[in-house]
């Protein structure tokens, strides 16, 4: 709960406020009432007192901060900071002076399992994104752990993303029928854009499995890549894919006066009208036909 009147320590500077931090922690000057000294002065306000709505505040978990030294588990000894809010504490989100890494540590005391294990190396955290940046402690439920709601918490930064999603070809995301996390790992990953599984490819098997193979015929930019062709996040044209046909077709097969034609003439309208080149070559994805060489069966 923010003070009308100045905070004492509101004219340290990030570097003497984690200083002192550190300086409290050292001495452990922990209150013997727990959380009972802090709603003395806190419990007016509604955002602190929602920390009993979710797991954090629940006594009866045996890993919830509540269940152990409760309020001062995230934000630090009390110290004197009962007396007339002497001392600070630590703050977290938008309006902490801390850095993003000084308050990850907090979290990280105790979120440090194998899902964490990538963190140090992700976007996010060489971004110096916070935990309170995307999560919400003080809440019944946390909207980034939430199906309904984790798409909006990932696009407030990832506009491009959004503007994606609501294209006329995409996937079921702003119907949340999809979320961000069924692809992406938030915390970081091993593999390129913190994919939850190794490879772009993979990540698309794991619904589109007809398009795996193995198959006699294989088409190269199928089996190399799905994005050549496709934009995962939504495109205007038909499928996600990221130029229309034959276009998209041209950037690998150069005009050689067959299908590859942009301009429709007398006696071809199939290579440049309806579905263009997959008029003909249909099985794009592969073909077990034995005649299917060309894509064509």
């Amino acid at each position: 709960m923010q003070s009308a009147h100045a905070l004492p320590w509101e004219d340290l500077t990030a570097e003497q406020l984690e200083t002192t931090l550190i300086e409290k922690f050292a001495q452990g000057n922990y209150s013997p009432k727990g959380a009972d000294s802090c709603l003395m002065c806190h419990k007016k306000n509604d955002k602190v007192m929602d920390i009993f709505k979710g797991v954090h505040g629940n006594v009866a978990h045996s890993t919830s901060p509540m269940a152990g030294l409760q309020c001062e588990a995230c934000h630090g000894p009390m110290g004197q900071h009962n007396r007339g809010g002497k001392e600070p504490m630590i703050q977290f989100g938008q309006g902490s002076k801390l850095s993003a890494q000084t308050q990850n540590t907090v979290c990280q005391g105790c979120h440090n399992d194998a899902k964490q294990m990538a963190w140090h190396n992700s976007t996010h955290n060489l971004e110096d994104i916070a935990c309170a940046d995307c999560h919400v402690v003080h809440a019944a439920t946390d909207p980034a752990l939430e199906k309904l709601t984790v798409n909006d918490t990932c696009t407030n930064c990832h506009t491009r993303e959004k503007a994606d999603m609501n294209k006329r070809s995409s996937h079921p995301m702003k119907w949340d029928q999809m979320t961000c996390i069924d692809c992406h790992s938030p915390h970081g990953s091993m593999t390129e854009s913190a994919l939850n599984k190794p490879s772009i490819n993979d990540t698309c098997y794991s619904c589109h499995a007809e398009k795996r193979g193995p198959v006699l015929w294989e088409h190269a930019p199928v089996t190399e890549n799905c994005i050549t062709c496709h934009n995962p996040h939504g495109s205007v044209n038909e499928s996600m894919l990221t130029h229309r046909a034959p276009q998209l077709c041209q950037q690998c097969h150069a005009d050689d006066g067959h299908a590859s034609r942009v301009v429709q003439q007398p006696g071809v309208d199939a290579f440049g009208g309806g579905k263009s080149c997959l008029n003909c070559h249909s099985q794009i994805h592969g073909s077990n036909h034995p005649a299917g060489s060309t894509l064509q069966r």
